[in-house]
């Protein structure tokens, strides 16, 4: 990775800055991204590397980081969406959208959107690489207390099958009935399609989704329940550095140059929802999030 420069957003804390410091062991120069600056701080220092603040909540705030970093006279060799967000209540952006779906989609789909031509002109094997999860299989699933239980047993590491996942376009924005787990799962499904359509778009940039496991980090920390069942969880998930294993691997091993529009678990090919391979979905999710993003 000597010469390659990295990018990777969540680098304050958890599996980011894990993500962080394993690139950096390789001789990659890695910038990172965070919203809380106390926390960003501390990584920065720790990394000894480049820190930029952003809120993945604003998109405004997201063209102000990817014209800082495109201002910088530098290239950019990966990308590493890892930031993300889960929330019990239903809040919105200061954009108006449900906030856990522009968080996790809204704002690296931008992100994406607006670094691809640095990307390119950097060359050398550039990559995107998207930190899905495996709770994308729930999407569209946890509706009833059933899949709801499947679902929270699948949060805290418990493999448990479910249907098939299905994207709901009508539960995007609506206050009515939210469950932050529904949300979240949504939010997974939509980057694995995002990550797949921009591989088919993108020939000349790899893009990949990985499942980082089930990792022992802050993304629950607005959820009481969840924070109740901390103790147990710590027990039985990844540590962040264990969880970072799958997205240094596909941001990183020369075996995979070229390898795009693939979804990774325990850094190998994993079997992904089959509605992530629906071309008719990830291009009508391309054009709203473009809409939305006012690109």
């Amino acid at each position: 990775m000597r010469g390659r420069v990295c990018l990777v957003t969540g680098g304050s804390g958890g599996i980011g800055l894990a993500t962080a410091k394993a690139l950096k062991a390789q001789g990659a120069t890695v910038h990172i991204v965070g919203r809380n600056r106390e926390k960003l701080a501390r990584a920065a220092r720790e990394l000894d590397s480049v820190s930029f603040r952003a809120d993945f909540a604003s998109l405004a705030s997201v063209r102000e980081l990817a014209s800082a970093l495109l201002a910088r006279d530098e290239p950019l060799h990966v990308l590493i969406n890892n930031a993300g967000i889960w929330l019990p209540d239903f809040q919105t952006t200061e954009d108006g959208f449900e906030q856990t779906f522009a968080v996790n989609h809204l704002a690296p789909y931008l992100l994406t959107r607006l670094l691809l031509p640095r990307l390119r002109e950097s060359g050398g094997d550039p990559r995107v690489v998207h930190v899905s999860s495996r709770l994308h299989l729930q999407a569209g699933q946890t509706g009833t207390p059933v899949g709801r239980a499947i679902h929270l047993l699948n949060v805290i590491g418990l493999r448990v099958g479910g249907a098939q996942a299905r994207f709901e376009w009508d539960r995007l924005d609506r206050r009515e009935g939210f469950r932050g787990l529904e949300a979240y799962a949504r939010s997974k499904l939509a980057q694995i399609l995002f990550s797949n359509e921009l591989a088919r778009r993108q020939t000349d940039v790899s893009s990949n989704a990985v499942h980082p496991g089930s990792v022992a980090t802050d993304v629950t920390r607005e959820s009481a329940v969840l924070r109740l069942l901390e103790p147990l969880s710590r027990r039985i998930l990844k540590t962040p550095a264990q969880g970072a294993r799958t997205s240094v691997y596909v941001a990183s091993d020369p075996s995979l140059r070229g390898v795009s529009g693939r979804y990774f678990a325990n850094a190998k090919r994993a079997t992904p929802a089959s509605v992530v391979h629906d071309e008719a979905l990830g291009r009508e999710l391309w054009e709203l999030s473009a809409e939305r993003d006012g690109l």
